[in-house]
């Protein structure tokens, strides 16, 4: 399992507000279904892209941060400033932010890689969500970077794909990502939490998972699953 906090020493000031608990504790403690079943309950029912996005360098955990967005746009022609544009991205992230790539599903080449890992590490980002694909598996594998994608793909980014424009709201499936916007995933797949109702999210998510070790509690001391669901209201 990847140490989603161990290089984030910093702290990014934008965030208190709406984070109402420690990243390390909503890694450990929640979990996307959670987040979207209190999505849910806020009237908020479209909130997680339904795509082949999965773990490529972690195997268990919850990735969850602020959202950095980007926008790749497919190429076929010689780039005259190859990585400009995705390093600026990088270079500007704050500790905690997620790296939300917007690239369309598509599989022309491995946009994210060991390098690009390493200096988002370094920046403090959490982990990067790829709508596409990546490369040097095993090399951020080692690195204990969270990447999420679609599948591998060798071949470099450049004349092939590159970012067009960055910290703009994006899609997902139709869900839109905005700068700033709490993102998680996990092996049953991503959620996006506006921000404006991040804080009111999380903490019902917070309630939820305490009523459900209380549920947990209650069915192995002998209680049925129907007196435990009238009981504590939760399922």
């Amino acid at each position: 399992m990847a140490s989603f906090d161990s290089v984030n020493t910093g702290t990014n000031d934008s965030l208190v507000d709406y984070v109402p608990f420690q990243f390390a504790e909503i890694r450990k403690h929640l979990s996307v279904p959670l987040l979207c079943d209190a999505l849910d309950t806020s009237g908020y029912g479209s909130q997680s892209p339904r795509l082949p996005i999965g773990p490529v360098t972690v195997k268990s955990g919850m990735l969850f941060g602020c959202a950095k967005t980007m926008l790749w746009a497919d190429m076929a022609h010689i780039d005259p400033k190859p990585y400009k544009l995705e390093l600026a991205a990088i270079d500007s992230c704050q500790p905690n932010d997620v790296i939300v790539c917007a690239a369309g599903g598509s599989m022309r080449s491995g946009i994210w890689g060991e390098l690009l890992s390493i200096v988002a590490q370094h920046r403090g980002c959490a982990g990067v969500i790829v709508d596409g694909a990546v490369r040097d598996v095993a090399k951020m594998t080692e690195l204990e970077f969270c990447v999420y994608a679609r599948g591998a793909c060798p071949y470099d980014s450049k004349n092939r794909q590159r970012v067009i424009d960055f910290d703009v709201t994006i899609e997902l499936d139709g869900v839109q990502v905005h700068p700033g916007d709490l993102i998680a995933a996990d092996v049953d797949g991503i959620v996006v939490i506006p921000k404006a109702i991040a804080r009111s999210v999380i903490e019902a998510a917070w309630d939820k998972v305490h009523a459900e070790n209380k549920v947990r509690d209650a069915v192995r001391a002998g209680v049925s699953g129907t007196d435990a669901f009238q009981r504590f209201g939760v399922l």
